[in-house]
């Protein structure tokens, strides 16, 4: 199974139009797979783009991954 973490370092996109107003508008449910990910993160929306993909494997925040999920929190 493919852990996100084997996708490369975090990609951050651009929000166009500012951040929504719930943080949940940040996630979206794959019609494909039927994981929620976070369409702020590019690895996850290309991955999540493919038209036959596992869902990818929950990994712990850690290492790289923990610095940046807490930077993205304090935005």
């Amino acid at each position: 199974m493919t852990k996100l973490s084997d996708l490369g370092p975090p990609v951050p996109g651009k929000q166009h139009g500012g951040e929504p107003a719930d943080v949940r508008d940040n996630f979206m449910t794959c019609p494909v797979c039927g994981q929620e990910f976070d369409m702020r993160d590019f690895r996850q929306v290309a991955w999540h783009n493919l038209p036959q993909h596992e869902p990818l494997e929950s990994e712990l925040a850690t290492g790289r991954n923990a610095k940046w999920l807490r930077m993205r929190s304090l935005k």
